[in-house]
């Protein structure tokens, strides 16, 4: 990939803030308008920008990171000798920054990206972006330079993918290369300019310690959930958006044993399964003409002639769930999915609104019937007021009674208050075994009794 087609070309760039020479640099520096310091700020990088891309050779391959910024690092100081450009020490390496990340990165977000404590990054038109810090939405003090500019970063990310954004389609989902997920909506469907939200993904995944650590679900809960994924339960995690369920289902992932065969499915990969045997698919959407979509379902379809001992879905939230609760009832124990919804009651019936969406004219009592052998067990998460991601329901679906799926809840989250503006409580077991706890010991998994609290029940 050339530095001009990773930076369109530095013409529009200094179409869009004007050249300026050496000598009127300095002027505009000592000016002492706040507003004249930034236009002249933004002149001297304008400049330096479009003198190093010049001098750049243009193919050279922007993914040699080490490299290139090596090769920028020379040309920029060179270029500030030359246009006796006069910067302290910070706001040289400011500037060079910026500039590495206009050819390199995502511009002004890129040190967003680079901080671990941001999940999630959040741009409304090209003055005003947001991140998300535990589980709180702050206003950051950058900004692009235009609605243009946010576009060119857009094109920059989605263009790799072979995706596109543009009037015709004015909303694309996508990832960067390191997994966070991207959505991406622009005019004429937003009207305050281009909307870019991404999704971080943590560059070292989440582990099953660390959510214990945070008190997003507890010990006992973890070793049973283990159990259920060795014994080859069918698992769906659901909860609203932001609660935390690609993460959990990546965990529960890892519990597969690694001599089977894993087939993930995912609208945007971002699954980080460490066992050696995975088959990772993609949906893929419409070309510019319409054609050439690949749905989930298709790809659930296709899975199942792919010899898999695991089926993991990413995301039901369309008529797929019809395939993959046949794929759970013919041979293909142990699968996973995540799901929308407010609660487990919720989750079934969202799940039997989207198998009626693939236009089969079933009988809902045959839907749900399906439903109840499909699924062992749903895995509830939310954010809580404080931000925080907890599981708070793990509920067995325990098969009919009439017309109505019966659910019992094994662990439940107890809230006992604030402290300090948190919330206080702990994930914990009814007193009730699951009635499928013989599969599990036949499978070798043996669960103290403590498991389930001191009840210990049996039904």
């Amino acid at each position: 990939m050339s530095i001009l087609k990773r930076l369109q070309s530095g013409e529009e760039s200094n179409s869009q803030s004007g050249s300026i020479g050496g000598s009127g640099i300095t002027r505009r520096v000592s000016a002492p308008a706040p507003t004249g310091m930034h236009s002249a700020y933004q002149d001297i990088k304008t400049l330096v920008q479009n003198k190093l891309l010049a001098s750049l050779d243009q193919n050279t391959d922007v993914r040699k990171t080490s490299e290139v910024r090596r090769q920028i690092q020379e040309l920029f100081e060179l270029i500030l000798n030359e246009e006796n450009i006069v910067l302290s020490r910070p706001e040289r390496a400011k500037l060079f920054e910026q500039i590495a990340a206009e050819i390199l990165g995502l511009g002004p977000l890129q040190p967003l990206l680079e901080d671990d404590s941001i999940t999630e990054v959040m741009v409304n038109g090209a003055k005003n972006i947001y991140v998300e810090r535990k589980g709180k939405i702050y206003r950051v003090p950058l900004t692009f330079e235009s609605n243009e500019h946010v576009m060119r970063i857009i094109e920059r990310i989605v263009a790799p993918l072979g995706r596109r954004v543009d009037e015709s389609s004015p909303f694309v989902d996508a990832r960067l290369l390191d997994g966070s997920r991207v959505n991406v909506i622009i005019p004429p469907l937003s009207l305050v300019g281009p909307v870019l939200t991404i999704r971080k993904f943590a560059k070292n995944p989440i582990t099953v310690e660390q959510l214990i650590q945070f008190g997003s679900i507890a010990p006992e809960a973890v070793e049973f959930l283990k159990g259920c994924v060795v014994g080859r339960c069918n698992l769906v995690i659901s909860g609203g958006t932001g609660s935390g369920k690609t993460t959990l289902l990546n965990i529960l992932s890892g519990f597969i044993p690694t001599d089977e065969r894993i087939v993930t499915i995912e609208n945007a990969a971002e699954l980080q399964l460490r066992q050696e045997h995975v088959v990772t698919l993609e949906s893929r959407p419409p070309n510019i003409e319409g054609r050439g979509e690949v749905t989930i379902r298709q790809l659930v379809i296709n899975a199942l002639r792919m010899r898999p001992d695991r089926i993991v879905v990413g995301e039901i939230r369309d008529e797929a769930a019809l395939d993959m609760l046949q794929a759970m009832n013919t041979g293909h124990d142990g699968s996973m999915t995540t799901a929308h919804s407010n609660s487990p009651r919720d989750t079934l019936s969202r799940l039997e609104t989207m198998v009626l969406m693939a236009g089969m004219d079933l009988p809902v009592r045959a839907i749900r019937e399906q439903i109840s052998s499909a699924i062992d067990l749903i895995i509830h998460q939310e954010r809580l007021r404080d931000g925080t991601r907890k599981v708070v329901y793990i509920t067995e679906v325990t098969g009919m009674e009439g017309d109505i799926i019966t659910l019992t809840d094994l662990f439940v989250f107890e809230q006992g208050g604030y402290d300090n503006g948190r919330v206080v409580g702990r994930l914990r077991p009814t007193g009730l075994r699951p009635r499928f706890m013989e599969k599990l010991e036949m499978s070798g998994v043996n669960l103290p009794s403590s498991t389930f609290g001191v009840g210990d029940r049996r039904r």
